[in-house]
């Protein structure tokens, strides 16, 4: 459930700053609250911070960032123009595990005040945790991905995380089919005449 409040973006980042409700804060270096366009009409949502993320307090500028910046650049979005890109939790968990449920449960709250400060009409799941923490906890991003799903009246697209095809460059091919779908989409309810280069 999406909360209310009259919050500006800038006055939730401050508070999300001031965030130690759960134990991962006192492990990493900062909370990274996420970054892009504040009219952005596309959320997209990774698992947490890595190593790289929690040094700058920047989501997705370690290798899995900059092959997303590729991809999104392939659409013709840009990271500050056309979409905003945050997290499951805000904070690195230890080693880069995957977040606990009771980590994700503490941080979701923030997450929906994005959600509902953004209204976004796409949003882009990277990964199994974004699919899990937001949709279902028992989801498979195998089945999931490139299927278009309905979340508070908002089009979801779950697709494998940009780490996943570094790992497994097989994979690159359907993240591309799903990207098409993204664009596809982006078009029908933003814009009609968005040019993507590659798409």
């Amino acid at each position: 459930m999406l909360l209310s409040g009259s919050k500006s973006m800038d006055q939730l980042r401050e508070s999300v700053l001031q965030c130690n409700d759960c134990a991962l804060r006192a492990g990493c270096r900062q909370v990274v609250f996420g970054e892009g366009s504040p009219e952005a009409r596309i959320l997209l949502i990774g698992e947490g911070p890595g190593e790289a993320e929690d040094k700058l307090g920047r989501p997705f500028v370690g290798r899995a960032g900059q092959l997303l910046d590729k991809i999104l650049a392939a659409c013709g979005f840009g990271r500050f123009e056309h979409v905003f890109i945050a997290n499951i939790v805000k904070c690195r968990p230890p080693k880069n595990r995957v977040p606990l449920p009771e980590e994700r449960a503490s941080c979701l709250v923030h997450l929906y005040a994005q959600i509902r400060l953004l209204e976004p009409e796409i949003i882009v799941l990277l990964g199994a945790t974004a699919l899990q923490g937001l949709i279902d906890p028992l989801a498979k991003i195998t089945r999931a991905r490139g299927n278009w799903l309905q979340w508070n009246g908002i089009w979801v697209m779950p697709t494998y995380h940009p780490a996943a095809l570094l790992r497994n460059p097989a994979l690159k091919q359907p993240v591309w089919e799903d990207f098409k779908q993204i664009v596809a989409k982006y078009r029908e309810l933003v814009d009609p005449g968005h040019h993507a280069p590659h798409s």
